[in-house]
């Protein structure tokens, strides 16, 4: 990619760059992750087998929420989805404790907007623990906090669920991130004070917090290094087979079988969706076919024209046959 930047007037000084610490998330995550290490001990030793299993419950749902929701629906309209699953799966986000729908997607498009460059906040260049971590431990900078609020947004604007979320998160996020899990193992199968509050609060939050985090920074786990071809005569590898995943879906982010983590065509999240669509819940999958993806690099190859602009425009005049949502591959 290409870094494109802003011409600054002579008279203008050039926006600052720079990323403050961002002391309060520095101290969050700490206690977090040192909390959740008695958490990982009493999951291990003591807790009772429902509470086990409501945590497993209440982790697969909020990913699940992430995944299928926040990034593929939302995110990137992979898919479109009935009033009750957009409920439902802003509800399941809303278990992630990651912030609101609207400002997870804001920052997930400045992500591709500005992918692997300098005003990519989670760009991958610097290394999987900058891209995962540390970069969670800094504001934006004043160049990014301009960029992100060019970004386009006008779609979420007028869906009235995520735009409630936005509205109410913090009471949701303390009734159904907070209070209800919390209560649960205490008032329904008599679990201890500590398993409640370590297990279902604290480890809860930390896994999916990082499962969360890995949407952004997955290519630095199952993508090509920097710099890395495979093979190594050929940058269009992953478009033929669509393997490399991450690269692919930079080109292609609005195709829903690309999976968060590492996968394409599979996974639970893929599957979901396909249930989903089968019972009419969701509707207007995006994919991209083989011989569409041909055409694309056939036009690149004759025109000049950007890869991304022709597979883009190549998907345009894609005619996918009636539920090809049932056909593997």
């Amino acid at each position: 990619m290409v870094e494109v930047k802003e011409a600054v007037p002579e008279n203008e000084e050039p926006i600052s760059r720079s990323r403050e610490a961002n002391w309060p998330a520095v101290l969050f995550f700490i206690h977090i992750h040192l909390l959740s290490l008695y958490g990982l001990w009493l999951l291990i030793f003591e807790v009772k087998l429902l509470t086990l299993l409501f945590f497993f419950t209440l982790t697969s749902v909020a990913i699940l929420g992430m995944t299928t929701g926040a990034h593929r629906l939302w995110a990137h309209g992979a898919y479109k989805a009935s009033t009750g699953l957009r409920v439902t799966l802003m509800l399941f986000q809303t278990l992630a404790g990651v912030g609101s729908i609207y400002d997870w997607v804001q920052y997930h498009r400045l992500h591709h907007a500005h992918f692997a460059t300098e005003d990519d906040p989670y760009d991958y260049n610097k290394g999987f623990v900058y891209a995962h971590f540390l970069t969670r431990l800094r504001k934006l900078s004043p160049q990014q906090e301009k960029l992100k609020s060019a970004i386009d947004m006008s779609d979420l604007e007028n869906d009235s669920i995520v735009m409630f979320q936005k509205k109410a998160y913090w009471f949701l996020y303390a009734i159904l991130f907070a209070l209800l899990p919390l209560n649960a193992p205490l008032e329904y199968w008599d679990d201890t004070v500590l398993s409640s509050v370590f297990v279902v609060g604290f480890l809860r939050y930390l896994i999916v917090l990082h499962a969360s985090w890995l949407i952004d920074s997955a290519i630095s786990v199952w993508g090509l290094r920097p710099g890395e071809k495979s093979p190594p005569d050929s940058n269009t590898v992953f478009i033929l087979t669509k393997t490399f995943w991450p690269h692919y879906h930079y080109l292609v982010p609005y195709d829903y079988k690309s999976g968060e983590y590492g996968t394409y065509d599979c996974g639970c999240s893929s599957a979901f969706i396909r249930v989903w669509a089968a019972l009419g819940l969701a509707t207007n999958l995006q994919t991209v076919e083989t011989h569409t993806i041909q055409k694309a690099l056939a036009d690149a190859a004759r025109t000049q024209k950007d890869l991304k602009t022709c597979i883009d425009e190549a998907v345009v005049n894609q005619k996918l046959p009636e539920e090809h949502y049932l056909k593997r591959g």
